[in-house]
């Protein structure tokens, strides 16, 4: 979910020392939960979506509610905190050419959590040249979110995909 491991794009090296900072400050339980506390308010978190999202008019109250619902239960701090300051995951340049079955890659090219022009897009528009499997469709005008930010859009490259894909082969029979 976050981007630490990613050491080799400037924009992380950058931010890197703010980065610790934020880890450390989130680890004070009274730090995380009062920043907790204003992400989650209202007109924050509208504001938060509106900068992921290319199509602004997807961002209405009821998306807003939908995020900002599952904030209010419990444990929702703790995986707030773990889940900004917590270790990135696996790399998908590792898994990546591990994955034998198709892929269908669906990246908006207004995304400001993961640009076409860091080094995970960088990694993955080079892809369908290297991986057989692999599919790549840019959506223009579209965020972080596709399938929300512009539903649309993802019908329109999603369907045919699927459509294109072997259907799963029959189990045999015996016949006694």
């Amino acid at each position: 979910m976050n981007n630490k491991a990613i050491v080799d794009d400037w924009r992380i090296k950058l931010l890197l020392p703010l980065l610790w900072l934020i880890d450390f400050l989130l680890k004070q339980k009274s730090i995380a939960s009062a920043l907790f506390g204003r992400v989650k308010e209202r007109e924050n978190l509208k504001n938060i979506l509106m900068s992921v999202y290319g199509n602004k008019d997807a961002v209405d109250d009821e998306l807003v509610e939908i995020i900002r619902g599952p904030a209010d239960t419990e444990g929702a701090l703790d995986a707030f905190v773990s889940t900004v300051t917590g270790p990135p995951g696996p790399s998908p340049i590792a898994l990546m050419p591990r994955i034998k079955i198709p892929v269908l890659v669906l990246w908006g090219d207004e995304d400001p959590f993961t640009p076409i022009d860091g080094p995970v897009g960088k990694y993955f528009s080079g892809l369908p040249s290297e991986l057989p499997n692999v599919r790549l469709y840019m959506l223009e005008g579209v965020g972080h979110c596709p399938h929300d930010d512009r539903p649309d859009l993802v019908h329109e490259k999603l369907l045919p995909w699927l459509a294109s894909l072997p259907s799963a082969a029959e189990p045999e029979v015996a016949v006694a």
